[in-house]
């Protein structure tokens, strides 16, 4: 039987949501989608609430107009400078007389892994398990009916601030959407852009948005580190607004009419016009003018990631590869010689096999869609889907119940 999911992707500049069915092999169609402009989130956060729900409501009123589609409950992504990545370990012995590992095990392990020390500004969002181990065998992906006397798990624990998971919550509920789970960016878009064999011999995942640049990086299937820098898209926007003195919107509009990164990869430098902010007339400018602005804040901003790296320890003895994605930069022809340069690594962009998604801002909602699913498989449990097709009244679609304590503390 299909199942029905919900994303939404409260970015920087816009709100995104994405409706798609997901069949029994993991496979997405896309049955719907909208993006609306925002300015509701601020360094990761969202800062205004009112508009954050408006704009989600918004969102979900042009998808129900598109294909019908109730939307009651919706995964929401939180973005990496929001949010603590623990790796921990628990055991436990097995209860039942023959050993054989049942969900009780199952929950008592996962409920023993997560008691990490926190400071006072987090809290737990999720328990992602990496792996389960019976008697000394690892690598076990589902434990339930095995057999065994003990029962470990390693998992990352991910701990949300509290002012960040709060907000992102009341918006989502004062846009009448219940929240189904909150959802890294870095795990949503590494579900879909990243092979296991990257991930295995190590990636470093860059994901430019508006404001804020996502770092992630993996080794050995696990996230290994999870940062950002406060630079982005709009700020190679405003150097070109400021640059050339022109409005933010004209400046927005170049940034995407020549889409590159690269002086070299001009063909014609002609002449263009433009509307001088300051003189308030017209006046002409060269093509390599504009792409001479975007390559230093490009370079610049994989120069910043390539140095918080490099402060961590991150890249000592790394070969691996460098994959870029996010709307801020993906779509730049150029970006990838560019990052070769700073890093010295190969460099790809994300790409992905979704039927009807195309645009890069998707990204982010089709990655969480993916990773929901994934977990939905893993998990085996099931409850009843919020998110009803009214044209198909008799099927029952499911989504994934909130995992075990998922939401400890938030409701």
């Amino acid at each position: 039987m299909d199942d029905i999911i919900c994303a939404i992707d409260i970015g920087t500049s816009k709100v995104c949501a994405v409706v798609a069915k997901v069949d029994k092999f993991g496979n997405i169609e896309v049955l719907a989608k909208s993006m609306k402009p925002s300015n509701c989130v601020k360094k990761g956060v969202i800062v205004d609430i009112d508009e954050a729900s408006s704009v989600i409501r918004s969102c979900i009123a042009e998808i129900k107009a598109i294909k019908n589609i109730e939307i009651n409950s919706a995964y929401v992504n939180i973005m990496g400078n929001q949010v603590s990545i623990i790796p921990n370990k628990a055991s436990i012995e097995t209860s039942s007389a023959g050993h054989e590992i049942s969900k009780r095990d199952i929950l008592r392990v996962l409920s023993a892994v997560e008691r990490v020390e926190l400071s006072k500004d987090r809290q737990i969002i999720d328990v992602v398990p990496i792996q389960y181990i019976v008697d000394g065998c690892d690598e076990i992906v589902d434990p339930l009916g095995m057999t065994g006397l003990s029962l470990e798990v390693e998992a990352d624990i991910i701990a949300g601030k509290i002012t960040s998971v709060q907000n992102i919550v009341k918006s989502m509920q004062k846009a009448n959407v219940e929240v189904d789970g909150i959802i890294v960016e870095a795990l949503a878009i590494s579900e879909l852009s990243l092979t296991s064999q990257e991930k295995e011999m190590g990636v470093v995942l860059i994901d430019v948005g508006g404001s804020i640049t996502n770092i992630s990086v993996f080794k050995n299937e696990k996230v290994v580190f999870n940062d950002s820098i406060p630079v982005g898209g709009a700020h190679i926007t405003n150097d070109i607004s400021i640059g050339l003195r022109i409005s933010l919107d004209e400046a927005e509009k170049l940034k995407r009419e020549y889409e590159l990164a690269l002086t070299s990869l001009i063909k014609n430098d002609y002449e263009i016009t433009v509307n001088d902010i300051n003189d308030n007339k017209k006046r002409e400018i060269k093509v390599s003018q504009v792409i001479e602005i975007i390559e230093a804040r490009v370079h610049e901003i994989f120069y910043l990631c390539k140095e918080l790296l490099d402060k961590n320890g991150i890249l000592n003895g790394f070969d691996g590869t460098v994959v870029l994605a996010g709307g801020g930069i993906s779509y730049v022809d150029g970006n990838m010689q560019l990052a070769y340069e700073v890093f010295g690594f190969p460099v790809k962009v994300a790409t992905h096999k979704v039927s009807g998604i195309s645009k890069p801002e998707y990204l982010t909602c089709a990655g969480t869609i993916k990773y929901a699913a994934k977990r939905m498989k893993l998990s085996k449990k099931e409850s009843e889907n919020k998110n009803k097709l009214p044209e198909e009244p008799k099927e029952k679609f499911k989504i994934l119940k909130k995992i075990y304590k998922f939401f400890t503390g938030l409701f």
